[in-house]
């Protein structure tokens, strides 16, 4: 694909941005910025593409996470890799569907995203629960139904898993977004590997995507400590955009079934 340089880089500086800004749901972002900025012609390809990228994203914000001890190592490997066999079979659903059918579940999946991301957030005490089998059963069966619709929709699942990994475990938030980013960054590779196996990975776009979201995520970072006393201010313009993007992708899904 040529001429894709600089809406790649700028998409993915977008998407970088949101994330350093307030902390996720930029990723979700991502299919849409390669299908309509970009100008993938291919549902399937931008979401294998899309998915590359934010792998990497996170991978690098859990780096940090982790570098500042929020990072429950135990709990998150146990979730990413009972949560990349989700990934995988979620993903695989995903190839077999009609890409145009996979765009409007997307779109709604959008409306739900800026729902939540557009409520205030309540302040809940941590309870930490001992690891019995009860919690082992309830981390397991979060781990695989998260995986299983990040690999589906070739989405970060974030917004999952944080309260998934909270509901399950009792820890902090704090504790949970840091974990989280492991099997964010694990869900992603296991959905951009199973498309890269059928050829639907743009690998030279991935990396302008990469690069850019690089460069947004440390302007986002940046300017996040500066308006911290704004944040639910920033989150609800954020979950506004969502769900105008999603209602677009329904839109553009719908006239296109009713086409053919």
């Amino acid at each position: 694909m040529t001429g894709t340089l600089l809406p790649a880089i700028g998409s993915g500086s977008l998407v970088g941005f949101s994330l350093g800004l307030l902390g996720g749901g930029g990723s979700i972002l991502a299919t849409p910025l390669l299908l309509y900025v970009v100008g993938v012609s291919q549902p399937h390809i931008a979401i294998g593409t899309g998915a590359l990228a934010v792998s990497v994203n996170a991978l690098l914000n859990f780096a940090s996470h982790a570098a500042k001890g929020h990072v429950r190592w135990r709990c998150g490997l146990v979730f990413a890799v009972l949560g990349v066999i989700g990934a995988l079979g979620g993903s695989s659903l995903g190839k077999a569907m009609d890409g145009t059918k996979l765009l409007l579940l997307f779109g709604l999946v959008m409306l739900v995203v800026a729902a939540l991301m557009a409520r205030p957030k309540p302040v809940v005490p941590a309870t930490p629960r001992p690891m019995d089998l009860k919690m082992c059963l309830a981390t397991a069966a979060i781990a695989l139904t998260t995986g299983a619709a990040s690999g589906f929709f070739g989405i970060g699942g974030g917004f999952l898993i944080v309260p998934g990994l909270m509901l399950a475990t009792g820890m902090p938030m704090i504790n949970a977004v840091g974990t989280s980013l492991l099997a964010v960054s694990a869900f992603g590779l296991a959905t951009a590997v199973n498309y890269a196996l059928s050829g639907l990975v743009d690998w030279t776009l991935a990396a302008e995507f990469i690069f850019g979201g690089l460069l947004g995520g440390l302007l986002g970072t940046f300017v996040s400590g500066r308006l911290a006393a704004h944040k639910n201010t920033l989150n609800r313009i954020f979950a506004a955009v969502v769900f105008v993007v999603g209602a677009y992708m329904i839109y553009r899904s719908l006239g296109t079934l009713w086409t053919d």
